[in-house]
C-alpha cells in the first residue's frame, strides 16, 4: 500500500512509539513467538470479528499489544493491525496473525515526523478495503532503515550510473537503465532493451514490468530502479515521471510472478507426490471425456504456471493473479502461498 501523508511538526511522532519490548526482527519476519511470550500477546488472538479498536478511534496509544484494528481473514483466522517501533523513531504499521504474531505484512512505514493520528488513519483505510489487503512481508531492512533513508543513502552511494550493470534474459537480450531521448522534451529515465545480437547498435524502451517479466525476477530491477530515481530525484535535466509511475504500479499490483509456484509444482510432480491432473482437480478444474470420465484440466494449470501459452499467444506468461496463486498453492499443492511468493 502506497501512502502520501503530509508531514506535521517534528515532535508529533512521539505518541506513536510503542512501549519498550516491541517485536524482534525474528518475530516480524514471520517466526512464531517464543514460549515465554507475554500473556497479553496470547490474549490478542481472540479479537472481535471486525472493526477498529479504541486506539484506531483515537483512544489510548503507545502499547504494542493494543491493536489499531482487527479482522478475520478469508480462512477464518483472526488478524490484527499494530503499530511497532522502527528505526530513527519511525513507526511500522503491520498486519499480522493475532494468535501466532507471525506472517507480518507491512501496511505502511511512517516517518518519525508523522502525527500519531496517521497510523490510525492508515489502519482505517486498510480495513475498509478488503480487496486491497495485499501487502508484502516485513523484511529485516524495514526494521533497520527509516522511511526514505534508503533512498537518501542510495543517492549518496550512487557514484556510478545506476544502469551501468547489464542484465540478460534467456534470449540473451540485455536490459539496463538509461536516458531515452524524447522529442520536444527532456530525456526520460527508462529501462531499455538491446537485442541478443551484440553487434546491433539499437535498443528500445521497455516498461519496468516488462523487464521484470523477461528476467522472471523482481531483483535487481527494483533496487536499480530505486537507485536511479534517487540519483535523479532533483535533476531538472532528466524526467523520471514514467519510471516512477511504473515502480508504483509494480508495488501495488496483485499480478505477481509465477516462477516460484511453477518450481514448486514441478518439484511435486517430479517426486511423484502429485500429478498435474491431481493438482488441477484439487483446484476444482475438472473436465469430462466423451465417456464421462473425470480428470484434471491440466491445460488450465499449465497456462497458470507459465508452462503453456495462452490462446493466440506465442510464449507463456510469467504472471499470475495472487488469488489464483493462493488457490493452486493452498489447495493444489497443500502449501502456504507465502512459500512460493517471489516478492
Amino acid at each position: 500500500m502506497t501512502l502520501t501523508i503530509s508531514p506535521p511538526p517534528p515532535a508529533a511522532h512521539r505518541a506513536t512509539r510503542p512501549k519498550p519490548g516491541a517485536s524482534s526482527p525474528t518475530e516480524l519476519a514471520g517466526a512464531p513467538p517464543r514460549k515465554g511470550a507475554s500473556p497479553r500477546a496470547k490474549r490478542a488472538g481472540t479479537p472481535p470479528k471486525t472493526g477498529a479498536s479504541r486506539r484506531a478511534r483515537g483512544g489510548r496509544r503507545g502499547c504494542r499489544h493494543d491493536p489499531l484494528g482487527h479482522y478475520i481473514d478469508s480462512e477464518g483466522r483472526p488478524r490484527h493491525v499494530v503499530a511497532l517501533p522502527g528505526a530513527a523513531g519511525s513507526v511500522l504499521v503491520v498486519d499480522r496473525d493475532a494468535v501466532t504474531l507471525g506472517d507480518c505484512r507491512l501496511v505502511a512505514h511512517l516517518a518519525a515526523d508523522e502525527p500519531p493520528e496517521n497510523a490510525a488513519l492508515v489502519c482505517g483505510g486498510y480495513l475498509q478495503d478488503p480487496e486491497g489487503r495485499w501487502c508484502r512481508r516485513v523484511m529485516r531492512e524495514d526494521l533497520e532503515l527509516a522511511p526514505f533513508a534508503e533512498i537518501e543513502q542510495i543517492a549518496l552511494e550512487a557514484g556510478a550510473a545506476p544502469g551501468a550493470r547489464g542484465l540478460s534474459d534467456r534470449q540473451g537480450r540485455a536490459y539496463r537503465l538509461g536516458l531515452w531521448p524524447v522529442r520536444l522534451s527532456i530525456p526520460e529515465l527508462r529501462w531499455c532493451r538491446r537485442p541478443a545480437d551484440r553487434e546491433a547498435d539499437r535498443s528500445e524502451p521497455v516498461s519496468m514490468r516488462e523487464a521484470i517479466a523477461s528476467l522472471e525476477s523482481y531483483e535487481p530491477v527494483r533496487t536499480l530502479t530505486l537507485r536511479a530515481l534517487a540519483l535523479h530525484r532533483e535533476d531538472p535535466a532528466v524526467s523520471t515521471t514514467v519510471l516512477r509511475l511504473e515502480r508504483e504500479r509494480i508495488e501495488a499490483s496483485q499480478i505477481v510472478l509465477n516462477r516460484g509456484l511453477r518450481q514448486a509444482a514441478l518439484a511435486a510432480t517430479a517426486s511423484r507426490e502429485l500429478t498435474m491432473s491431481e493438482i488441477a482437480v484439487r483446484c476444482g478444474r475438472i473436465r469430462l471425456d466423451s465417456r464421462g470420465n473425470a480428470s484434471g484440466e491440466t491445460s488450465w494449470l499449465a497456462r497458470r504456471l507459465g508452462l503453456a501459452a495462452e490462446g493466440r499467444q506465442n510464449v507463456p506468461t510469467p504472471w499470475i493473479h495472487s488469488d489464483v496463486l493462493a488457490l493452486i498453492a493452498r489447495h493444489g499443492l497443500g502449501i502456504s502461498p507465502r512459500e512460493v511468493e517471489l516478492g
